[in-house]
């Protein structure tokens, strides 16, 4: 055989075997991507949280990768993070993206997607003076806005206006969501004309049923893409595992008779305490603190159910970590792992529902 014909087989072979070797990462990290993104298990997670009010839950990169380590373990498709405008733009015109790009990267790199939150208002644009009240002006809000889905496009696509804006506590003064809806209107515009394929959430209601009404009287039909609610109920109340599938159901109805079935309904927040035997705190909201242990078969019960709920399409627990000492009460042990990442009853609840989902998908 001629050497140079013969040296010119090999190359190609080797090179034909290089090429399809690549391609064939390239398809399994599409398939992969593919499965994330229909992946209906989230969580929500205090990435940004590096502030003394909060003990400095996540000082550094290495705190970040732990969780996202954890969060690929159970089985976690999608975290639900604030991208703060106070961190972001402290000063008027003057911005840092140090941290979001450090959680961008993060998460990214481990396959998990990410649901970013517009939130809340920075000091120095507050009507109020304070974080939860509306912004003097719209523009600013959606300066911030632009900047952010400019910097990130590509790599992150679902963004969500605010955080229970039908909450006094997230927004005040409350006025039936009608400066909310203006606000939403022309996030959504401004997002569309940075990253037409990006999707825009509402602000996660913490009122479905009276909300959901008052959006739709307010004209922001056309202004997201993806209905965004949050549910909590006590796992200790009768018929509290019948009232989460029932408010789903109920957005639904209200969502078709305003021409909007076709839109996905994304639970954003949903959970319970669960507390270590001889931990004395006070209660949640809702009551009695539940154990570890009935904890996590809320978990079980939550995502054995609720994610196959007609137009239900995402699911995100409320928290993956503890925090240390922030509210100080039972909502401190919402997570499904403690604050030394040692993990709970509950995320192997969780792991063990993404598990029979992903065979059974």
């Amino acid at each position: 055989m001629n050497k140079v014909f013969f040296s010119a087989l090999i190359f190609s072979l080797f090179f034909c075997g290089i090429t399809y070797a690549d391609n064939a990462k390239r398809e399994c990290a599409m398939e992969e991507q593919l499965c994330q993104m229909k992946n209906p298990f989230g969580v929500l997670e205090f990435l940004h949280w590096n502030h003394v009010w909060n003990n400095y839950k996540y000082p550094d990169r290495a705190a970040l990768e732990k969780s996202a380590g954890l969060m690929r373990e159970a089985g976690v498709g999608w975290v639900r993070v604030d991208f703060l405008w106070q961190d972001i733009e402290p000063k008027k015109g003057e911005f840092d993206f140090k941290k979001y790009d450090d959680i961008t990267d993060v998460m990214v790199k481990s396959g998990i997607q990410i649901l970013g939150i517009f939130n809340y208002t920075a000091d120095w644009v507050s009507s109020c003076g304070q974080w939860n009240c509306p912004p003097k002006d719209n523009a600013a809000f959606v300066n911030y806005v632009q900047k952010v889905i400019g910097r990130y496009k590509g790599k992150i696509k679902y963004w969500e206006v605010w955080n229970e804006p039908d909450s006094p506590v997230y927004w005040k003064p409350q006025d039936g969501l009608k400066s909310y809806c203006k606000l939403l209107k022309e996030v959504y515009l401004a997002a569309k004309k940075i990253d037409p394929d990006c999707k825009i959430l509402n602000g996660g209601f913490a009122n479905p049923t009276a909300s959901l009404n008052k959006l739709y009287e307010n004209g922001a039909k056309d202004y997201f893409d993806i209905m965004n609610i949050h549910i909590f109920e006590s796992p200790f109340n009768n018929g509290a595992a019948k009232r989460i599938l029932a408010y789903p159901k109920l957005a639904y109805k209200i969502m078709s008779r305003n021409g909007d079935a076709a839109k996905k309904i994304w639970i954003t927040e949903i959970g319970c305490p669960g507390l270590k035997r001889g931990i004395k705190t006070k209660e949640w909201w809702l009551g009695k603190n539940p154990t570890e242990k009935e904890q996590a078969e809320w978990v079980k019960e939550v995502y054995s159910n609720l994610i196959y709920v007609q137009a239900v399409d995402k699911v995100f627990w409320a928290f993956f970590r503890d925090t240390n000492e922030h509210w100080k009460d039972g909502t401190d042990y919402f997570g499904l792992v403690r604050w030394n990442f040692s993990k709970k009853p509950a995320f192997e609840a969780y792991k063990e529902c993404y598990e029979k989902w992903r065979k059974n998908k």
